[in-house]
C-alpha cells in the first residue's frame, strides 16, 4: 500500500531540490556570465550618439548579448557557438561537460524527491539517502566545472569582450556577471541538500509516522 507521506523537512527538502535544478540549469543557459565594459558609442555619418542607458555585452559559456547598431532590436541574444567545438576554450567545453551532467543528477533527484512522498525506498535503499548521495556526486561535478571556468578567460572570446590584459583567473575589463553567482550559490545550496537529506529521511521514519501508518491511515501529515 502507498503511504504519503509529508513532513516539513522532507517537504522542505523537495522544494530545496527543485529550486536547485531550476538554478542550475538557468545559470548554465543564461549569457550573464561575463559583463564587459559599456558599448562604444556608434558612428552615424561622422557623428558619434549614446544610447540613454549604454549596453554592457555579456558573454555565457556558449550565449553571449549584444548591441547590434541598425537591427530593429537594439540588444541580440543567442549562441555564439553554433555546435560543441566553437565553444570559446577547451577548459568551458569541460565546464559544459561538468556542468552538464551535474544538472542531469540534480534533475533526476528533483524528479526523485517528488515521488518520496509516496516512495520512501528503492530497491531496499532509503530514497533519501540515495537522493543525497547523488547531490554530493552533482556538487562535486559542479565545483569542478567551476573552477575550471576561471582557466578559460584567456582565449581570443573572452578577450574581444574584456580586453587585451585577460588572461586565465584574470578577467581583465570584465565582472562577473548573475549567472556565474547563480552557479556558485546553486552550488552551495546542492550540498545543503545533501546533508539535510539525512533529516529528510528521520521525518519520514520517525515514531510518530509509524503511529499514524499503523492506524490505517494511507496520508500522514506530521509538522
Amino acid at each position: 500500500m502507498c503511504h504519503v507521506i509529508v513532513t516539513c523537512r522532507s517537504m522542505l527538502w523537495t522544494l530545496l531540490s527543485i529550486v536547485v535544478a531550476f538554478a542550475e540549469l538557468i545559470a548554465f543557459m543564461g549569457p550573464d556570465w561575463l559583463v564587459s565594459p559599456p558599448s562604444a558609442p556608434i558612428s552615424t555619418n561622422g557623428s558619434y550618439r549614446l544610447s540613454s542607458r549604454p549596453h554592457r555585452p555579456t558573454l555565457g559559456l556558449y550565449a553571449r548579448c549584444r548591441k547590434v547598431p541598425y537591427h530593429h532590436r537594439d540588444i541580440q541574444c543567442g549562441p555564439y557557438a553554433a555546435h560543441f567545438g566553437e565553444i570559446a576554450s577547451g577548459f568551458w567545453q569541460a565546464t559544459v561537460i561538468f556542468l552538464a551532467v551535474a544538472i542531469l543528477i540534480l534533475s533526476v533527484v528533483a524528479l526523485f524527491a517528488v515521488f518520496s512522498m509516496c516512495f520512501q525506498s528503492i530497491m531496499r535503499k532509503s530514497i533519501f539517502n540515495v537522493c543525497g548521495l547523488l547531490q554530493g556526486i552533482a556538487g562535486l561535478f559542479l565545483i569542478m566545472g567551476l573552477m575550471l571556468y576561471p582557466a578559460g578567460w584567456g582565449c581570443d572570446k573572452v578577450r574581444q569582450y574584456c580586453g587585451e590584459d585577460s588572461s586565465a583567473y584574470r578577467v581583465g575589463d570584465c565582472s562577473l556577471g548573475w549567472a556565474f553567482y547563480a552557479a556558485i550559490g546553486g552550488t552551495v545550496l546542492t550540498f545543503f541538500c545533501a546533508m539535510f537529506s539525512a533529516q529528510a529521511e528521520k521525518a519520514t521514519s520517525s515514531d510518530k509516522v509509524q503511529d499514524e501508518i499503523e492506524e490505517g491511515r494511507s496520508l500522514v501529515c506530521v509538522l
